[in-house]
């Protein structure tokens, strides 16, 4: 495998990350549930008789929102408890910070010992041949304990990298009371969307936008929105052949709609939007719909509690009315061991001990609905699904769910490709809007610039 490490001083990415699990089904009882839980919790003590755990590591994490990062810290010290002789450093990074760290990291030995990622991050990670194969790791927790989906995204040459702790899938937030004041539909098509939005916005002029269109350079977040309308449209970004695709007519489509809907129905100012910036505006209630994760619950708890009960989702719009449910974007978050590590063998004992449902249960209710279960037995927990806000937003938690099973981390339809840390690190889609609306450079003109532009970073990858 290529080690193409001149690829990895790139721009940052961020995602706005959440979870749920795939739609592979779970325990049948809550009997066998709990006592399969007791038999995991059983096996990942060190078997008696091995050497006791003895090392430092370091833990770099993205947990920055809501209680993870407490609950986090609170597995860490009890497993330090359970090993005084390890002692395990946690340091918090934004995403884009993360990837920075890394990839300037990586050449000096600069990196941790174990981290979390995005799958994107990962398939760059393989290339760079950064980190360790996880499949023994699997075995020991249970690999038909993981849905099939996050596992086989993570496999390169018949090993898995990574291991996921939670998943995602970005789905259409609106609010209810905005939609009843103007007697709208909830959009089915992307016409539709739009109509609804252009309504909005006139109607509320400029105290509530219809929908916000985040395009700033420094993210991901204009290549993610125009990865919802290609996909719908049965296309991918990257073609299986490992090329890029932004001259199609799907594509070409997708960038006016989204120039269109700029223009129309989202503030001037989104034009610089990364993707804390434009939650925000879902958070406070000034954005009717948006395209995020569950998160977005719990944004607009912390931001406008009085607003929480107006907080709805549906699936992501299609073409045409009927379409298949095409446009979805999944995340698996994983976790990660790092080759440079010293001590791998902790790294693997830690996270074994995440897994418990003791720690593992609180880590998903610290965001809840924002972080679904990984792995199927904890899907039909029934503590965890005691939550009172899993339980009031059960619906939701429904689509989000339905939605991981249909869709792929962008430019990974064709399975892990290093293409696909490419086309969300380098800012290249989100250029070519900027050239579009700021400069009226022509659609067509700014797409074949950026397709040649892409395809360019691709062939240092051959």
């Amino acid at each position: 495998m290529k080690k193409s490490l001149s690829l990895l001083l790139t721009l940052p990415i961020i995602a706005c990350l959440a979870a749920c699990s795939s739609n592979t089904s779970t325990p049948a009882t809550t009997a066998e549930n709990n006592a399969k839980q007791e038999e995991t919790a059983e096996t990942v003590k060190e078997d008696p008789g091995e050497e006791p755990l003895k090392g430092e590591i370091t833990f770099w994490h993205s947990f920055t929102q809501g209680g993870r990062l407490d609950t986090i810290q609170a597995a860490a010290n009890d497993f330090m408890k359970e090993n005084p002789d390890v002692k395990i450093t946690i340091e918090t990074f934004s995403w884009p910070d993360f990837y920075t760290k890394w990839t300037t990291g990586l050449a000096s030995g600069n990196v941790p010992d174990m981290s979390t990622a995005l799958p994107n991050h990962v398939v760059e990670m393989i290339d760079a041949d950064a980190i360790l194969p996880m499949d023994n790791l699997i075995d020991k927790i249970g690999r038909d304990r993981f849905y099939e989906a996050p596992i086989k995204e993570m496999t390169m040459d018949g090993s898995c990298y990574a291991i996921p702790i939670y998943s995602h899938a970005q789905v259409m937030w609106y609010f209810t009371n905005i939609l009843d004041k103007y007697n709208l539909e909830v959009p089915t098509t992307w016409d539709e969307l739009y109509t609804a939005a252009k309504t909005i916005s006139d109607g509320e002029n400029g105290s509530v936008y219809g929908c916000s269109v985040p395009l700033g350079t420094n993210d991901m977040m204009a290549t993610r929105y125009l990865n919802f309308y290609v996909r719908s449209a049965n296309e991918t970004l990257i073609k299986e052949d490992g090329t890029a695709n932004l001259t199609s007519q799907a594509a070409i489509d997708g960038i006016n709609y989204w120039v269109k809907m700029y223009k129309d129905c989202s503030p001037a100012e989104s034009i610089n939007y990364n993707v804390l910036d434009h939650a925000t505006l879902y958070y406070t209630g000034k954005n009717a719909f948006d395209f995020n994760s569950g998160f977005q619950i719990g944004g607009v708890d912390t931001n406008a509690p009085e607003l929480l009960d107006y907080v709805a989702c549906a699936p992501m719009p299609t073409i045409n009315k009927g379409d298949e449910q095409r446009g979805y974007e999944t995340s698996n978050i994983p976790m990660v061991i790092w080759k440079n590590s010293k001590h791998p063998e902790i790294c693997e004992a830690f996270i074994k001990f995440l897994y418990q449902p003791e720690y593992y249960v609180p880590f998903l209710q610290s965001v809840p609905v924002g972080m679904l279960p990984a792995l199927k037995d904890i899907a039909s927990n029934e503590e965890f699904l005691s939550d009172p806000m899993i339980q009031k937003f059960s619906n939701e938690m429904k689509v989000i769910s339905d939605a991981v099973g249909t869709g792929t981390a962008i430019g990974m339809e064709y399975g892990p490709k290093p293409q696909a840390g490419l086309l969300t690190s380098q800012g290249v889609i989100e250029n070519m809007f900027q050239e579009i609306i700021l400069k009226g450079t022509p659609v067509e003109e700014a797409a074949k610039a950026a397709e040649d532009k892409l395809n360019e970073l691709f062939e240092t990858l051959e």
